[in-house]
């Protein structure tokens, strides 16, 4: 069956650096375009960043561009989210998903202090 697992969240402190790795199965990652996605508490879902099947193309909303980096490894089926220069308002799960269909996993709690 699709599973995608998140892993890599924690506490981090204002200006630090956290890597979100997401290891999806049960289906052929590389078919899928893909993306993180986060939910602060009490806030609307908010898209974070996409790259295409081949990791060619990459796409960021304004409030990571520059600081985030997302990438894939297809012969590892596993999507990657490099998070730079942490502020406090990147406290959020953050959620990896295929854009086709936002099929989502369990998400990985990033804190910013």
């Amino acid at each position: 069956h699709v599973q995608l697992v998140e892993s890599g969240g924690g506490l981090a402190q204002s200006g630090r650096s956290l890597r979100l790795s997401c290891a999806a199965s049960g289906f052929t990652f590389s078919s899928y375009a893909m993306s993180w996605v986060r939910q602060a508490t009490g806030k609307e879902v908010e898209w974070v960043a996409g790259i295409s099947r081949g990791g060619e193309t990459t796409y960021y909303a304004d409030s990571v561009k520059g600081r985030f980096t997302i990438s894939r490894d297809n012969a590892r089926n596993t999507l990657y989210l490099q998070l730079n220069a942490l502020r406090t308002e990147d406290t959020a799960m953050y959620y990896c998903a295929r854009v086709v269909d936002d099929y989502r996993g369990q998400g990985t709690q990033v804190t910013v202090s």
